[in-house]
Formats: C-alpha cells, structure tokens, sequence
C-alpha cells in the first residue's frame, strides 16, 4: 500500500467519531409505538392515518368498536390488573386521591374503593349493563367518598378543594381532578365520544362546552378538557393501563392515548 493510500492517524479517529455520532442519532431517534403484534401505526391504525376532523373520528370509531366486552362483576378483577401499583403489585391506585391501596379493599363501605364511571353513567342512561358501562377505558379504581363527591359532576376548573384529597376541586356542578391525572379525565371522555356513536343500541356520546348536562349523552367542558389533556400528557401509567386492556381484555385502544394530537384534530 503506499503512503498516499494509506489512511493517516488524524483520518481513522474521525471516522470513529463519524460512526459514533451516527449510533447516537440512531438511538436518539423514537421508534414506532409498539405492542405485541407490531407497530400501532402500520397495523391498528392505519386507516385513520392521514385523516381529520369527522373523517378520523369515523375512522377511529371504526377501528375501536372492534371490541371484546366484560361484564360489570368482571370489571373488579380488571380494575386490579389495570390500575395496580407498579411499586406493589398488592395495590391498586386511586384516580382522584393517587393513594395507594390494596386490592382486596374493594367494595361500598368509606374507606373501600369501588368503580367510577368518569363519564357518569346517567348521562346518557347506559347503567352497568354492557357496553358503555362497563367500559374499562373511562373504569377506574375511586376511594367510596370522592367518588360520591364527584357523583355525575361535568368537569370543569374551580370550586372548593375535596376533603381528604388534595389537589381536586368541586362545586355545584362540576368537578376538578388533581392535576397528574387531568389528562387521562380528557382522553377517556373523548374515547366514550368516538366509540359509542349511537349505531350499536347505546347513546351517541358527545362531549360539549357547558355544565349541568343532566342525563343528556353529554359531558363538558370540551375546551376545558383539551387544556387538560395538553397540559397533562400520557404517562408511563397511562400507557400501561392502555396496553392491558388492549392485550388482555376489550383488544381495542384509547387512540388519545396512543395519538394525544388527535383531539385537536376531531374537536
């Protein structure tokens, strides 16, 4: 080889460093969100990519509705799957308080937890039977208490902070969560009105900009509930939780979850 071929001690330290830095942007780069049967994108989404307003939200209604259902007694064994403690498995954690408690503390006494419908199941008069009421995606874990608090509130910013859990509000017609979990409130409200549309013998399910909506098929406050969920993106928790009811239970997906832009892409 001759000295003009060869390469010199300056040139083999770069390229080194031109590799590396490659690895680093390579690894910096986010993969495709994931599960089991692949990229969420190229698989469950795919027909909605490239679509908004009422064209995603058809899309999205159609994608979702393909479900596996539970019963309302079912939803207990679920609750402890879903929303266990990651840091004791034991437990469960609570929407509104984010205390931890043990799972086998469950029921209708005070101090037990029991199911919350964060859409209130008298707007709109779904009950528990199945389907809308006992939906895994709007069902969480609630202290007996702040869940008779909140009871078929709206939600909406201000009032009076909640006795024995701190960081939520209410007043005569509306209830604010704390805010770790505001951003979950939204994005299961917005599940319920892309996945129940009136075409399956339930109520079409919508999302408005006012209060004190009674047993209409409505919750607000929509623009509230956008902030929310700009300001409160999906968690680690969050994530889980939608992974779970995906693999294990209903196999369908909270899109807001997966996809947070979507909301200001529909509403």
């Amino acid at each position: 080889m001759s000295r003009r071929q060869r390469p010199t001690r300056r040139v083999l330290p770069a390229l080194c460093a031109a590799a590396a830095a490659l690895a680093t942007v390579a690894a910096a780069t986010p993969a495709p969100a994931t599960t089991a049967s692949g990229a969420l994108d190229d698989t469950y989404y795919q027909e909605a990519l490239g679509k908004t307003g009422p064209q995603l939200k058809s899309a999205l209604h159609s994608i979702i509705s393909d479900q596996s259902t539970v019963t309302y007694s079912q939803v207990w064994e679920a609750l402890k799957d879903t929303d266990e403690d990651p840091a004791n498995p034991s437990n469960v954690i609570l929407l509104y308080t984010g205390r931890s408690q043990s799972k086998t503390s469950n029921g209708g006494n005070a101090g037990d937890w029991n199911r919350e419908h964060v859409w209130a199941k008298s707007h709109g008069d779904f009950g528990t039977s199945t389907g809308p009421g006992t939906d895994l995606h709007h069902l969480r874990p609630s202290e007996v208490g702040v869940n008779g608090v909140r009871g078929n509130k709206d939600f909406d910013n201000g009032g009076s902070e909640v006795a024995d859990a701190p960081g939520n509000f209410t007043d005569s017609d509306s209830f604010e969560p704390r805010d770790a979990v505001k951003g979950d409130i939204a994005r299961m409200i917005l599940y319920m009105a892309v996945r129940y549309e009136g075409d399956d013998a339930f109520p079409d399910l919508e999302p408005n900009d006012k209060v004190n909506n009674g047993s209409s098929p409505a919750i607000g406050r929509l623009s509230v509930l956008k902030q929310w969920s700009d300001e409160d993106p999906p968690d680690t928790f969050e994530k889980h939780r939608n992974d779970v009811i995906y693999d294990q239970y209903q196999h369908n997906r909270n899109p807001f979850v997966d996809h947070p832009e979507w909301a200001e892409a529909i509403w």
